[in-house]
């Protein structure tokens, strides 16, 4: 069975390194069937209907640490 690769996969499979992110590859039914279910593949002719490969990311946390080794000063007093 063929499927277009979702996601890169690092390694070999085989002795030849996995296809690239859109890249297509020809497996056995019930191994493309595996990477389908876990949305790591899809099948190439899926067409419109599907649902867009959409890559999400998250924003870093703000940071919210004081400095090291600092400490707050004082006002001086009024009047």
């Amino acid at each position: 069975m063929r499927v277009c690769m979702k996601v890169t996969v690092s390694g070999t499979r085989d002795g030849k390194p996995w296809p690239d992110k859109g890249g297509i590859v020809d497996l056995p039914d019930d191994e493309a069937k595996h990477l389908i279910a876990a949305g790591l593949a899809k099948e190439p002719d899926a067409g419109p209907q599907a649902e867009p490969d959409v890559e999400e990311a998250s924003a870093p946390a703000p940071e919210t640490s004081t400095p090291v080794g600092r400490k707050p000063t004082a006002k001086p007093k009024q009047g």
